[in-house]
């Protein structure tokens, strides 16, 4: 089976657990943490994959890192993951369950390059419009890329929003290129 699909399945798991304990909440911020952590700490990760370290000693550097800064439901369920033998697939089912989080909640993640900051004003205005567009509550992050002339570009999952200055400036080309454009 796929790492992909063994991950979703755990994933999958975990959030109809949190949700039928109500305790989506909590577990999705322990899932954060623990994400946060090990994209760190990649030596916890190396740890994690290394098929020569027992279990046992996998599980106690795991409860001993972050036993004190989560919920005893999520050490359950990294103690689980252990037992399973899937410990090296921890961070991806960890980003799996946040993605699955973000679906169940109606949560769109857009990742927005641009060519310098938005002004708050901007990142508002843009975010109640992709909220409109998506049907769904936006969570933006920002990357600035000095080589776009102006504008942005919004990528939501497979969707990509250009509105830079670049790709105005191309759909101009190929209409005069095709003899959509005149000058009457």
């Amino acid at each position: 089976m796929s790492d992909f699909r063994v991950s979703h399945r755990y994933a999958k798991s975990l959030l109809e657990t949190a949700l039928d304990k109500k305790n989506l909440e909590n577990v999705s911020s322990d899932i954060l943490y623990l994400v946060k952590i090990l994209n760190q700490n990649w030596r916890l990760q190396l740890m994690l994959e290394n098929p020569v370290i027992r279990p046992e000693k996998k599980l106690s550097i795991l409860k001993e890192v972050f036993q004190k800064n989560i919920s005893k439901d999520s050490v359950k369920f990294l103690e689980f993951i252990v037992s399973k033998r899937r410990e090296s697939l921890l961070l991806s089912i960890s980003n799996r369950f946040l993605e699955l989080h973000d679906q169940h909640q109606g949560i769109a993640e857009v990742v927005v390059t641009a060519a310098s900051e938005f002004t708050e004003e901007q990142k508002k205005v843009l975010k109640e419009k992709l909220e409109n567009i998506l049907s769904k509550k936006v969570r933006l992050s920002f990357n600035i890329k000095q080589d776009l002339v102006g504008g942005f570009i919004a990528k939501a999952g497979d969707t990509l929003y250009d509105a830079s200055i670049r790709h105005q400036l191309e759909v101009l080309r190929k209409q005069f290129l095709s003899g959509e454009v005149s000058f009457n």
